[in-house]
């Protein structure tokens, strides 16, 4: 068989990940390759790590990138934190608050849960109530965005309970690092990680992550080796530490990492609050369009994720068949329901690039193109939103 380049076509991304990618992100990956431990590129990343403690709104001195997604990100956090036999209190109102169970059980710890149904903010009075009820735990880890269900809990509320109980915090900011509020230091959180490809606009493949002095110490601390040699926070920042000389740990995505270096400067060009306040906006829209249609939203307003929309499938629409059409007939991509969710739900995402008027009204006529009925205008009433905020 003869096989040639591959040339995909140009998507709209709206869905929960990945994001569109900047145009000044992809010719940052078209630039020439250097080693690893090149003094430019060792320049470049402390560069990054400066960036990234913006971006978190820390001063943590351990702020990186894992050479890897989200998820690894996430057992970055859990294998060098949790040890055999440690309690963890979870926090599970989705999908991934229930992978956060998973990595404690890996890690040999114990998982006490508490659990919220999908849709809702973690309860910070149930998280209160478990923890006066289990001294033994020492960590408290949650999901602050459930890219699953679209809703927001309130981390400062979580973290400062989590901090009055003396326990270490672990949060996962894979969906709103750059979208949605996030205050590391101010908030007390120990130890958080995130994704490249949701509101930094990235390609998928990069996982920032955090680490205040209490989780540092508790590192140091450990009376057991970390599960994972690649994760193992005591070696990559032998890479990772502070000055010109590197210790060889893995070869890093040397492009990747140059994107990753152009959308953290995008984001500070454009100021994190000025982020935050046009993901917003871009959700006003959206909503004020899609309730012509009679679509309703799946999470309460005040627990709602501007960048990650999670909307109740009308009766009698075919949730397949739309996004088929949209895919093949407007190059639109949104994303399906996951676990009782599927069938459902669509999840529809204005992450970073892609929180743009233009895509909000686009997603709207679409929508009405492939057969969803509404009483007035969809685009007329998200241009309204727009033009109040003039």
């Amino acid at each position: 068989m003869t096989y040639s380049a591959f040339h995909p076509t140009p998507r709209t991304l709206m869905g929960p990940g990945p994001s569109d990618v900047h145009p000044r992100i992809l010719e940052a990956l078209s630039r020439p390759t250097i080693g690893h431990l090149d003094p430019q590129f060792v320049t470049m990343m402390e560069e990054v790590k400066a960036l990234l403690q913006y971006a978190f709104q820390t001063e943590n001195a351990l702020t990186l990138p894992v050479s890897a997604p989200g998820s690894a990100g996430m057992e970055t956090c859990f294998a060098n934190l949790v040890e055999p036999g440690d309690h963890v209190v979870v926090c599970r109102n989705g999908v991934f608050g229930g992978r956060m169970v998973e990595n404690v059980e890996r890690c040999g710890g114990i998982p006490i849960l508490v659990d919220d149904p999908w849709g809702q903010a973690v309860d910070p009075d149930k998280l209160a109530a478990t923890l006066s009820a289990h001294p033994e735990a020492s960590i408290v880890a949650f999901v602050h965005a459930e890219t699953s269900t679209g809703a927001r809990s309130d981390a400062q509320a979580l973290a400062r309970i989590a901090r009055a109980h003396d326990c270490l915090t672990i949060v996962d900011a894979v969906t709103s690092l750059g979208g949605s509020e996030l205050r590391v230091d101010d908030w007390g959180i120990d130890a958080i990680y995130s994704g490249t490809q949701k509101c930094l606009s990235c390609v998928p493949g990069l996982s920032p992550v955090s680490f205040g002095e209490r989780a540092v110490e508790r590192i140091k601390q450990r009376k057991t080796k970390v599960q994972s040699w690649f994760l193992d926070l005591n070696l990559v920042m032998g890479y990772w530490g502070s000055g010109a000389k590197r210790a060889y740990h893995h070869t890093a995505p040397v492009n990747s990492l140059y994107a990753l270096h152009e959308a953290l400067l995008l984001l500070q060009e454009e100021g994190l609050e000025t982020a935050w306040q046009r993901h917003t906006l871009n959700h006003q829209a959206l909503q004020a369009g899609l309730a012509p249609m009679g679509i309703e939203f799946v999470v309460d307003a005040d627990a709602r994720l501007p960048q990650l929309n999670s909307v109740w499938i009308p009766e009698g629409i075919d949730d397949a068949a739309v996004r088929t059409q949209l895919l093949s007939e407007f190059n639109l991509e949104i994303g399906a329901g996951l676990g009782d969710f599927a069938g459902r739900v669509w999840r529809i995402g204005l992450m970073g690039y892609a929180s743009q008027p233009k895509n909000v009204l686009a997603c709207l006529s679409a929508l009405q193109a492939v057969g969803l009925h509404a009483d007035t205008s969809p685009v007329a009433a998200a241009q309204a939103v727009y033009a109040s905020h003039r």
